[in-house]
């Protein structure tokens, strides 16, 4: 019992999981209790019974499988791009004088842009198709990553950058083999919590045109005043996600087993 209530303490797997799995049930029970309670439209609070039986309608009529594999295909794609911006450019800022001086301050400001306000600018510069909608994605990523990348080369110890200039490393090898593995193991993690931000920004951008993915899916529904569909897409984008950070978790520990050394 001890272990319950010792401060960042951890509980047995099977514990853990027992009280999660309870979490859930309690929570669909009140769901389900508040809406048999008959003070709640179900056209603002569908039953939990009423949102399964969505799916139906939702993969039948509206494609729920392909919108969904499309909000991933973007998904990845705006991500890929963020990244292969942001750590050669986060890097450099970071290890370069001159370059900080010269961008750092621009780099922290840009992060207090409203990003749903600059979505006309996209349109205007790329269209109204996927382009545009991976670019926005990219962009929405990359002015909180961008940030993290600069923060992680200054939280690299100095002690690794002295052991390497001991043993007869030069710049580039110092670059290398001490701040390349150093931000890069850091970084897996701050990518993995901005998952969420990403499907934020799907949504955004899927808004425009409304031709496909889940987020466009989710706002016809609403416009239709199907809340239960809402509901059911708001499932599957939470399942999505989840899976996407139990894959970041994977490939973490694939690649870069020494954290957990």
């Amino acid at each position: 019992m001890n272990q319950w209530l010792e401060l960042r303490g951890r509980l047995s797997p099977k514990v853990d999981l027992a009280i999660a799995a309870g979490g859930f049930v309690f929570l669909v029970a009140l769901w389900q209790v508040a809406c048999m309670a008959g003070n709640i439209s179900p056209a603002i609070l569908p039953s939990p019974m009423r949102v399964l039986m969505a799916f139906p309608e939702l993969h039948f009529k509206d494609a729920l499988v392909r919108n969904t594999v499309y909000s991933i295909r973007l998904n990845l794609l705006g991500y890929g791009q963020a990244l292969a911006v942001a750590l050669p450019l986060g890097l450099a800022i970071g290890l370069q004088p001159v370059l900080r001086a010269l961008a750092l301050r621009y780099v922290n400001a840009i992060r207090f842009v409203p990003l749903t306000a600059v979505t006309g600018l996209f349109i205007a510069w790329f269209g109204i198709e996927d382009l545009m909608r991976v670019q926005f994605l990219a962009f929405g990523i990359l002015v909180y990553l961008l940030p993290v990348v600069i923060q992680r080369v200054d939280e690299t110890l100095e002690v690794y950058v002295q052991t390497v200039k001991t043993l007869g490393a030069g710049r580039w090898q110092t670059i290398r083999r001490v701040f390349i593995p150093s931000v890069t193991s850091a970084i897996s993690d701050d990518a993995r919590v901005l998952v969420a931000i990403s499907w934020t920004y799907i949504i955004v951008a899927e808004v425009v045109n409304m031709n496909n993915g889940v987020g466009a899916l989710a706002f016809m529904s609403a416009r239709q005043s199907r809340i239960d569909k809402v509901f059911a897409v708001l499932l599957v984008i939470i399942a999505v996600g989840f899976v996407q950070d139990r894959l970041f978790q994977w490939l973490d520990r694939q690649l870069f087993p020494h954290k957990r050394a």
